[in-house]
């Protein structure tokens, strides 16, 4: 008897455990180079597992060096999870269009190929229907002064970048293009969105 009560315990515990669970979504974001979008990304609260990588392309595993060369037609992007009671997709929209130019094709600054364009990978109809609708919105009230070039893309093969791309702002925050181009970025982004930011 004392068995069969201790296992539905341990039962009761462990699948109350997974109940209180936050159920996570995914998003994969491409802005220009993924140290920026990395770096913003991490600081949002409810995102989790924030890794820098490459999709859309046309050869499996590539690499830097490949996709630098723009042959491959991958984009430089993050892929997170993130918890929608915490932090909607709509918001996680709303970071991303104010974070980066998203009228210019294939270029972000002084980084240019259609590594760096402005995309959207959507993992489900829903996200894909909110994106339109946003982007549909920004473009009638001509938010940025030019038409929003934002591609929205079926979500296909996430391929992890490099083990020296992950968590580099965070590590190599004293290099020069950290201080240049990601810095202002976070600026930014603490000013826009505080009190959306992990504390």
């Amino acid at each position: 008897m004392k068995t069969v009560m201790m296992t539905s315990l341990i039962l009761f515990s462990i699948l109350g455990a997974d109940a209180q669970k936050p159920k996570l979504e995914k998003a994969t974001f491409g802005m220009g180079c993924f140290w920026c979008t990395e770096a913003v990304f991490q600081r949002l609260d409810g995102v989790y597992n924030v890794k820098s990588g490459y999709e859309g392309g046309n050869i499996p595993n590539p690499t830097y060096d490949e996709v630098c060369s723009g042959t491959t037609n991958h984009a430089e992007v993050i892929e997170f999870e993130y918890d929608p009671k915490k932090i909607s997709f709509d918001e996680l929209l709303e970071v991303f269009w104010k974070l980066h130019d998203p009228t210019t094709l294939n270029r972000q600054g002084a980084d240019v190929g259609t590594q760096y364009r402005s995309v959207i990978f959507y993992h489900n109809e829903q996200q894909k229907a909110t994106a339109e609708k946003y982007k549909a919105l920004l473009n009638k009230e001509n938010a940025f002064g030019k038409p929003v070039v934002t591609t929205l893309e079926k979500a296909q093969t996430f391929y992890v970048a490099e083990n020296y791309h992950q968590d580099y702002f965070l590590r190599n925050g004293e290099q020069p293009y950290c201080r240049i181009v990601i810095l202002p970025k976070m600026d930014k982004l603490e000013k826009l969105f505080k009190a959306r930011l992990k504390h």
